[in-house]
């Protein structure tokens, strides 16, 4: 006579989710957090390098104004003589001066944003 023994184990009806598939969900989660820190940290710079633009700027302006007496006719004299510099492909800089003894109106505009 042949004895069964019962080990106590039930079908699950829900089929088991193969470990390839979980270990790729977690690395594409991870890919993702990982791409959003950067995107994040990327616009947290480029927001202080445009702070820092406007910061050399007003420095230039205010320097040339104190040594020379009036203020700088043009963009490209900030450059030459003040020493200013910065990336003409991230940003760009909208300057008019008013007249030489009334401080220019100047804006920064991103180029990477649409």
């Amino acid at each position: 006579m042949a004895r069964f023994s019962y080990t106590g184990q039930r079908k699950s009806r829900i089929p088991h989710i193969p470990a390839v598939l979980i270990y790729l969900l977690v690395w594409v989660l991870i890919l993702g957090i990982f791409l959003f820190g950067i995107r994040s940290f990327s616009g947290y710079t480029g927001e202080k390098q445009r702070e820092s633009l406007e910061h050399a700027l007003q420095r230039g302006i205010a320097s040339c104004y104190a040594i020379e007496g009036i203020y700088p006719p043009d963009l490209e004299y900030l450059e030459e003589h003040y020493g200013l510099n910065y990336d003409k492909e991230l940003f760009f800089v909208d300057y008019h001066p008013v007249a030489s003894n009334l401080y220019p109106d100047f804006t920064i505009l991103d180029r990477r944003t649409p």
